[in-house]
């Protein structure tokens, strides 16, 4: 199944690592670093279109891993989620 990130972006969502709530993640140090070095290897996307709310961490087959930003909540990506693995 696919996981619609908002503006058009869609990932496969086997692909998907992690769904993380961007105000509550970005208060941590780790977190970053994590993003400001994922910034400077070219691997953020940012498909938000406005503030992003979350970020999506991915597999990806020519990087190690490669994070969308996304306007949507995290919540509501987890409710996609889990709704697209229930259809089965």
């Amino acid at each position: 199944m696919y996981l619609h990130l908002g503006q058009n972006e869609i990932v496969a969502d086997r692909q998907i690592i992690g769904i993380f709530d961007l105000d509550k993640c970005s208060s941590s140090l780790r977190t970053r670093e994590y993003l400001a070095a994922a910034e400077r290897e070219g691997v953020v996307l940012d498909v938000s279109g406005a503030l992003p709310k979350s970020f999506v961490v991915c597999d990806h087959p020519y990087h190690t891993q490669i994070v969308y930003l996304s306007q949507l909540n995290p919540s509501t990506l987890q409710k996609r989620a889990e709704s697209a693995t229930l259809e089965f």
